[in-house]
């Protein structure tokens, strides 16, 4: 158990390219830690079949995003695939004061302007054995148009360059073997945070 007075929190960072399996595997996280709290990303983009407003996303006008960058309230934001993404300042730095866990879902360019900020971020990298896969899941999804995912594995190429910068990096090939990698990695870093940063 933690110490009574908590120690601030701990930020896991989940990216990847578009078909790896991040969301999936995200959701076998918070079943296994349902006191992880999860950062609800604000986006310009349309709603998903399936999606709910303030569970997903916060989905909000090119004018109210536009608005929330110019009072600097983002810790981090970019443009993917056309959209805008973006992750409230003030929510992640309270849920790390109160001592909570929290978790990240968001791209590369996104995970690079948050280390910079918050420098003992956990960055975990989630990737598919292979292009093929990526597309194969991709198209099985179907949300996008052969040209959105033709952009999209261009993007994972540049995508994969970066995760050697990683702190971990996860090959989503068998559901099983990466949901427990998963598991196992923030279950670690939780009992050392819990017992002072000892091994």
């Amino acid at each position: 158990m933690c110490p009574a007075v908590k120690p601030k929190g701990l930020l896991f960072i989940i990216s990847g390219p578009a078909g790896a399996g991040k969301g999936t595997l995200r959701k076998i996280l918070f079943d296994e830690f349902p006191d992880l709290v999860y950062s609800i990303s604000s986006t310009t983009r349309p709603l998903r079949n399936g999606e709910e407003e303030g569970v997903d996303y916060h989905f909000i006008s090119m004018d109210e995003f536009r608005a929330l960058v110019a009072e600097g309230a983002f810790l981090e934001w970019a443009e993917v695939h056309g959209n805008f993404y973006g992750t409230k300042r003030e929510d992640v730095e309270k849920c790390l004061e109160r001592g909570d866990d929290m978790v990240l879902e968001i791209d590369v360019k996104g995970c690079v302007n948050v280390k910079k900020k918050i420098p003992e971020a956990i960055r975990i990298f989630i990737t598919a054995p292979s292009p093929e896969v990526l597309y194969k899941r991709l198209e099985l999804r179907g949300t996008e148009t052969k040209e959105q995912m033709t952009l999209r594995l261009r993007n994972a190429e540049d995508e994969l360059l970066c995760s050697a910068e990683f702190e971990h990096v996860i090959v989503n090939d068998c559901l099983k073997t990466a949901s427990s990698e998963l598991l196992d990695l923030v279950r670690s870093y939780r009992s050392r945070k819990c017992s002072g940063g000892k091994k």
